[in-house]
């Protein structure tokens, strides 16, 4: 799997430069970036293929430390809330493979990661500061009709998801 991480969450985690990463079918691809909601250090996760958005507050310094684990961790459990099956999510992860840091996918991809980034913070009300994982932010992120790159018409994030597994 690839974790595409944006500039500034390379400056956050002082890594200089990752690499592009081979060519790879959207459907293991994320885009992460670093934001801050109600005043807390947070994570924002974009699948490439589908828009889907994963929101983590609340990040810590063990867990950016160790990002490649967190983001697999906040994937599964944001794919589980989402409603596909355990079998399912623990199938993608396993195809998916090792994940690896490499850069952003992509204009379109970081197009996504930005527009999920505004509708996370105009719905930053639903944010439960107590804890990382945010079904609720997230249902009402990924519930917004969009567009998304290789599908037709206006749909959700969640729509999309699915049609990207092929489960519709």
């Amino acid at each position: 799997m690839q974790l595409g991480l944006t500039f500034p969450l390379q400056r956050k985690l002082k890594i200089k430069s990752v690499p592009y990463g081979l060519p790879l079918e959207h459907l293991y691809c994320w885009d992460l970036h670093c934001i801050t909601l109600r005043g807390q250090d947070s994570l924002l996760l974009v699948h490439c293929a589908s828009r889907y958005t994963i929101v983590a507050c609340g990040v810590t310094t063990f867990h950016w430390d160790d990002l490649p684990s967190f983001a697999m961790e906040q994937i599964q459990a944001g794919l589980l809330d989402a409603g596909l099956s355990k079998q399912t999510v623990t199938d993608y992860l396993r195809g998916a493979g090792t994940p690896e840091l490499t850069r952003t996918h992509g204009r379109r991809e970081v197009a996504f990661l930005n527009r999920a980034w505004e509708d996370v913070l105009a719905l930053g009300f639903t944010v439960d500061t107590a804890t990382a994982r945010q079904p609720l932010l997230e249902q009402a992120v990924n519930g917004i009709s969009c567009r998304c790159a290789g599908f037709e018409g206006r749909e959700t994030a969640k729509q999309f998801l699915f049609k990207s597994f092929q489960l519709t």
